[in-house]
C-alpha cells in the first residue's frame, strides 16, 4: 500500500520588508554615530577680519600663534625652534601638505611675521593665513 506523502513541500519565502527595515535601522545607526565621532580639536583664537577671505575645504595642517604670543602646533604647543623640525618631519610625510597660519587678532604683529619667515625657510609650497570675513 502506498500513501501520498504526508508532508507538502512548500519553498521558502523571502521577507524583504522586515529586511528592509533592519538595513535602514542600520544605515541611521551608523549615520547617527559617525556624527559623533568627529571631535573639534582646535584653538579658540580671534581670527582678523578680511573682507576677501576664501575658504578651502583640503586638509590643513594649523599653526596657531595665541594672544599671548605662545606657538600651538596641531595641538601641542611648542617653541619656535622646535617648529622647523616639526614642518619637516610634516613635509617628510607628505611634500604637498598645506599649513594654517592661525593668528590670534591680539597677538604681536611681529610674532607672525616670525613664524611666517619660520615656515618659509622650511621649504614649505602651501602656506594659508585664516582670517574671518567681515563686511
Amino acid at each position: 500500500m502506498r500513501f501520498g506523502r504526508l508532508k507538502i513541500e512548500r519553498s521558502p519565502k523571502i521577507m524583504i520588508i522586515p529586511m528592509i527595515d533592519i538595513i535602514f535601522f542600520l544605515l541611521v545607526f551608523f549615520m547617527m554615530s559617525t556624527l559623533y565621532m568627529f571631535e573639534q580639536n582646535t584653538i579658540q583664537v580671534m581670527l582678523p577680519q578680511a573682507a576677501a577671505g576664501q575658504t578651502d575645504q583640503t586638509s590643513l595642517v594649523p599653526i596657531t600663534v595665541t594672544a599671548p604670543g605662545k606657538l600651538v602646533f596641531k595641538q601641542e604647543e611648542i617653541s619656535p625652534e622646535l617648529l622647523i623640525p616639526r614642518v619637516q618631519a610634516e613635509l617628510v610625510r607628505d611634500p604637498e601638505t598645506a599649513f594654517l597660519l592661525r593668528g590670534d587678532r591680539q597677538a604681536e604683529y611681529g610674532t607672525v611675521i616670525r613664524i611666517l619667515d619660520i615656515l618659509k625657510k622650511t621649504g614649505i609650497r602651501k602656506i594659508a593665513v585664516a582670517t574671518e570675513t567681515g563686511e
